[in-house]
């Protein structure tokens, strides 16, 4: 039906709905390799379905987590290069998801822009197949809106979502006591926490992302976007094999104020901060910044990304374990009688 009018269109007013069409049929080959038992429905419905009793759950308990990169995402925008960000994505949903014991079973994103570029978008998401991947959930849908007006040109913003299960009785923490020994998972850099002030010390120092970075090969920014890592699989096979009592994903607040949140209130922790080296990434951010150890320890995972609190007499086997599974594991400290967190040794 026509009037004979040429009126404005969609397209006219910013949005370019063929451009979205477009990302979706090039997503669903990095989505659909993602799928894995229980996923009854992915892309392209008003919803996405999944099948707990497929996936192998008789009476689960559902485990949901919400989360962003954070001004990570500058720096990916300024430099170009934006795949690793969606790996970012998942692993700060489903590094948290484990921390209730729960396996993540599947994933949303939320993408959001000015003007859609459909190469941007799709590597983008892209990344987050991969981490989705890495983590065994699949990517079952998600959102992608072109908002003219609402973004800086070049502009993206992003928000994920997962979801995970475990059986009823299996929730985490559990059993926390004093004398259990905490063991500590080595990160991959900065991971996600903390880069508004990472962007504020470089920009003291005057380099730009593409300068020599200052503690390892390569660019300053393509090390700044080194993406979090993730800890899925390794830490579901430590709890499946027992004497796991709680996990604390160090994120924003770092070991300071994490730990914290998986701890009993009448119990705290002794930490040797001596039992491992602090990473070169943050001794050069503290020493630029000047920056004292405590806050340090209360703003980045300052090279600690999971702590598992576990039995003593399971602390060499699980420590094997996570080994085995590809980590690189220490012995930090232990649970002890009395609210707070005690530092022996120095990071700096």
């Amino acid at each position: 039906m026509s009037d004979g009018k040429n009126g404005l269109t969609y397209a006219d007013a910013g949005v370019d709905i063929d451009a979205g069409n477009a990302l979706v049929d090039r997503i669903k080959p990095a989505a659909k390799r993602t799928a894995r038992p229980g996923v009854m429905a992915g892309l392209g419905g008003f919803g996405a379905l999944f099948d707990l009793k497929a996936a192998g759950y008789t009476d689960p308990v559902l485990v949901a987590a919400t989360d962003g990169v954070g001004t990570k995402l500058r720096i990916a925008i300024d430099t170009g290069e934006v795949g690793g960000v969606g790996i970012d994505l998942v692993a700060m949903c489903v590094n948290d998801l484990v921390c209730q014991g729960a396996e993540p079973l599947f994933f949303l994103d939320y993408f959001a822009t000015g003007k859609l570029s459909v190469d941007e978008a799709a590597r983008v998401i892209e990344g987050i197949a991969e981490g989705c991947a890495q983590s065994g959930c699949a990517l079952i849908g998600g959102e992608t809106a072109e908002m003219p007006g609402m973004y800086h040109d070049g502009d993206f913003d992003l928000a994920g979502f997962a979801v995970g299960a475990m059986e009823r009785g299996g929730e985490l923490p559990a059993d926390v006591a004093e004398g259990d020994v905490l063991l500590g998972l080595a990160s991959n850099g900065v991971h996600s926490n903390g880069y508004s002030l990472v962007r504020k010390v470089v920009e003291m120092t005057g380099l730009g992302w593409d300068a020599d970075c200052p503690w390892a090969e390569g660019s300053l920014g393509a090390n700044l976007l080194t993406p979090t890592r993730l800890y899925v699989k390794p830490a579901l096979a430590a709890v499946r094999a027992g004497g796991v009592h709680a996990l604390a994903h160090i994120t924003g607040g770092g070991l300071t104020e994490n730990l914290p949140r998986v701890l009993p209130e009448d119990l705290g922790a002794d930490i040797d901060l001596s039992a491992w080296e602090l990473p070169p990434v943050f001794r050069w951010l503290a020493e630029t910044a000047g920056m004292a150890e405590a806050e340090l320890l209360k703003t980045f995972n300052s090279g600690i990304g999971m702590v598992l609190a576990v039995a003593a007499d399971r602390a060499e086997d699980i420590a094997a374990l996570l080994r085995e599974e590809g980590e690189t594991v220490t012995r930090i400290g232990t649970v002890t009688a009395g609210a707070g967190m005690r530092y022996e040794g120095k990071l700096l």
